[in-house]
């Protein structure tokens, strides 16, 4: 018999990322995430870090082009009336929550590296790491 090695599999973070999104917002409430701003490459206002930390709405009504690719969160939105261009890797979101009740999920804060930033991407693979879920009520 012969054994087969399995191939690395890609991140699952984005996968959840995106559907608590969908469902966050299917029962018609407002995705925020809970950002941790000291992994590199973050583009966000500095005025708004609290802790290391920043909560952005993602609502549809609040961003333009929103982007969950290649390993970042990407899109635009004002702060203060000025337009940014928010780029935040997926490895630095700790948490997507519905505001209206909290009700969402937590991430391990050291379950991926960080991508490279989407101008750098290069195509390096992690070794896969052992799975962590919590549940969030």
């Amino acid at each position: 018999m012969q054994e087969h090695s399995s191939p690395t599999m890609t991140p699952i973070r984005p996968y959840l990322l995106q559907a608590v999104y969908s469902w966050v917002l299917d029962n018609g409430n407002t995705p925020y995430i809970l950002v941790d701003t000291r992994h590199e490459g973050i583009v966000v206002p500095a005025e708004y870090i609290e802790n290391h930390q920043i909560i952005l709405n993602l609502s549809p009504n609040s961003v333009r082009d929103l982007s969950f690719e290649n390993g970042w969160v990407m899109f635009n939105a004002r702060f203060s009336g000025a337009v940014w261009h928010i780029e935040v890797p997926i490895s630095a979101v700790n948490a997507i929550y519905a505001k209206e009740n909290g009700q969402g999920m937590v991430f391990d804060q050291h379950q991926e590296e960080t991508p490279q930033p989407p101008a750098q991407n290069n195509l390096k693979r992690k070794q896969p790491s052992k799975p962590s879920l919590k549940i969030v009520k």
